[in-house]
């Protein structure tokens, strides 16, 4: 039995990431992890939700019993706690100052929560954790978001998964929920790089392309325990 926990669905590559992870038959079953409940509705889907700055307290097995009729996750959660099953986790949580007001709140999301999840997924028994970052992730950056998501991948480091995989895509094209003027702009000047394909690791990525790069990293063989994955190794895996 393989299971896959995601965490940040609702953010642009998430929700790719989850249509990925329901359709592969490799995973049997996707655990969505996050502040509420989607509203989505799928055999394959099971989902726990609260405060997830407590992620590593929450009652997990509780919840996904719940959601059982007659006790059909019993096995899973048996399995779980036996840790008799492999476990892939996938976080592409993250936000930006302008949604969440302040530096200290959007450090709380973008560092704390990432390493809340990926602390309670290596509890469960995840053996890997695949990660969206950034392009400009570096801890000493003078850029305070490439700073904190280079923090954030240090310190995921020092979790100890057997794989840690670290996505760092350039501009995402795709769908988003908010206006963001600056990736509008970037989007023009950068069009021509996309319909020549040059530019691989800086051209723009499509959200899907980003999804499907992940899901088969997780699956594939690992022969190095920290990867850093750029845009043009992500266009190759999720052509």
């Amino acid at each position: 039995m393989t299971i896959a926990l995601i965490s940040g669905t609702s953010g642009l590559v998430g929700m790719q990431l989850l249509h990925q992870l329901l359709r592969n038959a490799s995973y049997d079953y996707v655990i969505s992890v996050g502040r509420r409940s989607l509203a989505l509705k799928h055999e394959k889907l099971l989902q726990i939700n609260g405060d997830m700055s407590k992620l590593t307290i929450w009652d997990w097995d509780t919840q996904l019993n719940a959601q059982s009729l007659g006790g059909v996750y019993q096995p899973l959660v048996l399995a779980l706690q036996e840790k008799k099953v492999e476990v892939h986790a996938f976080c592409s949580l993250g936000t930006t100052i302008k949604q969440v007001g302040t530096k200290d709140k959007f450090y709380s999301v973008d560092h704390d929560l990432v390493l809340e999840f990926a602390t309670w997924s290596k509890k469960l028994g995840a053996s890997k954790f695949l990660y969206v970052s950034a392009m400009g992730a570096n801890p000493q950056s003078s850029i305070f978001y490439n700073q904190v998501k280079g923090q954030t991948e240090n310190d995921l480091k020092g979790l100890g998964f057997t794989f840690l995989g670290l996505f760092r895509p350039s501009l995402l094209l795709g769908t988003r929920h908010e206006f963001r003027f600056g990736e509008k702009v970037a989007m023009i000047f950068m069009a021509p790089l996309t319909w020549i394909k040059l530019g691989g690791n800086i051209r723009p990525i499509r959200d899907h392309v980003v999804a499907k790069s992940l899901v088969k990293l997780a699956l594939s063989e690992n022969s190095t325990p920290v990867e850093i994955i750029l845009s043009g190794k992500m266009q190759e895996l999720g052509a």
